[in-house]
């Protein structure tokens, strides 16, 4: 066992090859479990290699140019949506004081506790005809039809451009926010001192140095939006998600369904280039160890108003309406408590959405801990390839995943009819253990990441003397590592839990036949038009998402807390007023 130095001179555990039968089962492990995570995609490509018959020259001439042109317009309208209002509230509730901002620096994460679909019905339900809003117009100035007068339709494109921008900005806020908050007190002030103004300051200076945090949170509300499919199904959008999934179900064609997904696939490579291409050859470096809080703008008069309306108007729009909607419709229903139907899918939403975050931390630890172990860019590529599963949505995993694990069904009801004389049928499937797969390979990379990160916070020197003491590589995992990342573990497990319990797409694809999770409740009951059956189960899935949001919230506010407490920061603060 040796030890190298990085840059910052703290060693870095580093073994040559695996040299015991727990460190070569560890290796055997990692290669297997990202195998596992990679073949749903690989899976896609082969099958849509197969025939679909003569539906593929109809999806050419007819479905495809219409689904990838409206898939794009969607892409390009929410991505300027979440652009405008992502960097837009980061920038006031980082760079100026106006009344309220401290509050909204928070609940400007709230939207990200409801799922799109939930916040798409919710619209639907409020501003659709036979709704509460366009109910009132009629009432006050008498129409009696909608000939009568006209109203935005929200059954639309623009509806679920609308809708799924006010959701997915959060991913753009966050990421702008954190990047405001560490740009270079001086360059700022330096910027001011050859006379920039507020806005000039905005535009030549911040914005291109937070270039590439904006251009990762705009990603990765794209790949959000091109993962949806109950929104656009509501709003009546026709995008490849949707393709997919009436390819595969209502044509009963899991080819053409594949050679649908393939194209998905392109999307996605796109915008993962699109993400690297914004980043690169950006590098920004403090070129000082002095830290100074960030030089603010009082924003008085109409102005501090205007800016309160900027950042109430997301919250609103993203969060209060929609869950004012679910309470008023839920308040309705109060019986349904007592319904088997709604305990039947909250069950099966807790114990899915339980054992898919076990099973995802299990995996992330065996990645990052050998990684850990053998640090190299071998290990470092297997980490990120098993996280390229976010990147992928749902319906593309669905269709990949059926496809083997239909496969080893046959193979295992074959075994049990030549063995003992009766098959087992779709055991993975009718089980949900597919389900879980899915479950596991789209949220892998949110709790390899923050393990992995875990690791990171951790000294190797724990390391070396654990081993120095007589522990192998899994005593020091079990009595060292872990009682340093309970905190961590937790996180990445509840993050990984609401995720799963959230999951639309892959549960409606995968699930046993006549089993049901809230989130399949939601949208059958949505589909059929039957709102206030939708409304408990629904406002049950965003009671639970806010409890990783309250974390993220403190999580950030804690890191940077930390970054301020470590740093030495001057008590001035200019103070100059909004021009």
């Amino acid at each position: 066992m040796t030890s190298r130095h990085g840059h910052s001179g703290s060693p870095q555990y580093r073994t040559a090859a695996p040299s015991s039968r727990g460190e070569r089962l560890l290796a055997f492990g990692t290669y297997f479990l990202t195998g596992l995570v990679v073949m749903p995609v690989l899976a896609i490509v082969i099958m849509a290699m197969g025939s679909s018959g003569n539906l593929w020259p109809h999806l050419v001439s007819t479905i495809l140019p219409r689904s990838i042109a409206t898939t794009f317009q969607l892409m390009v309208g929410v991505g300027v949506i979440v652009f405008v209002v992502g960097v837009s509230t980061a920038w006031l509730v980082t760079m100026c004081r106006f009344p309220g901002r401290r509050w909204f620096d928070l609940a400007l994460l709230l939207p990200f506790a409801v799922p799109t679909y939930i916040i798409a019905f919710s619209y639907v339900e409020l501003l659709d005809y036979t709704g509460p809003v366009q109910g009132l117009i009629r009432d006050i100035f008498g129409f009696k039809t909608s000939r009568d007068y006209w109203f935005p339709e929200i059954r639309s494109l623009g509806g679920a451009m609308f809708v799924m921008g006010f959701v997915l900005y959060p991913y753009v806020y966050l990421s702008a926010r954190a990047s405001f908050l560490i740009q270079s007190a001086c360059a700022l002030d330096v910027s001011r001192t050859l006379g920039a103004g507020p806005f000039r300051l905005f535009w030549k200076v911040a914005l291109p140095l937070a270039r590439p945090a904006i251009v990762v949170g705009v990603t990765l509300a794209l790949m959000e939006c091109l993962n949806d499919i109950g929104a656009v199904s509501f709003f009546g959008v026709q995008t490849l998600t949707f393709s997919v999934y009436d390819t595969w179900l209502n044509r009963s064609n899991l080819t053409g369904a594949a050679q649908i997904a393939t194209i998905m696939l392109v999307f996605v490579l796109a915008l993962m280039f699109i993400e690297y291409y914004g980043r690169r050859k950006q590098r920004f470096h403090q070129t000082t160890g002095t830290y100074r809080a960030l030089p603010s703008y009082e924003l008085q008069g109409w102005r501090g108003w205007v800016a309160v309306a900027v950042c109430a108007l997301p919250i609103i729009l993203g969060f209060v309406f929609p869950s004012l909607l679910l309470l008023s419709r839920a308040s309705r229903r109060v019986e349904d408590l007592f319904e088997p139907a709604l305990w039947a899918a909250a069950g099966n939403t807790l114990w899915l959405a339980a054992v898919a975050a076990a099973v995802s931390i299990g995996i992330s630890l065996t990645l990052a801990y050998r990684r850990r172990l053998f640090p190299s860019r071998v290990t470092t590529t297997l980490g990120q390839v098993a996280s390229i599963g976010y990147a992928v949505p749902g319906t593309i995993l669905a269709v990949g995943i059926l496809f083997p694990v239909a496969a080893l069904d046959n193979m295992i009801s074959e075994g049990f009819e030549a063995l003992f004389g009766f098959g087992t049928g779709l055991l993975l499937i009718g089980s949900g253990t597919a389900l879980i797969y899915a479950y596991v390979v789209r949220f892998l990379a949110m709790s390899y990441g923050q393990i992995d990160g875990g690791f990171g916070k951790i000294t190797p020197h724990y390391d070396m003397a654990s081993r120095s003491l007589g522990q192998t590589a899994w005593g020091t995992l079990g009595r060292v590592h872990m009682p340093l990342m309970k905190p961590v573990i937790l996180s990445a497990t509840l993050l990984s839990f609401v995720e799963c319990m959230k999951e639309l797409p892959a549960t409606l694809l995968l699930r046993p036949f006549n089993f049901e999770t809230l989130a399949t409740t939601v949208y059958n009951a949505a589909s059929r038009e039957a709102f206030e059956d939708a409304a408990l189960p629904a406002l049950c899935i965003v009671l639970v998402g806010i409890i990783p949001v309250i974390m993220l919230a403190k999580t950030s506010a804690d890191t940077f807390r930390e970054k301020r407490g470590n740093k030495r920061f001057s008590k001035d603060t200019s103070m100059v007023p909004a021009e």
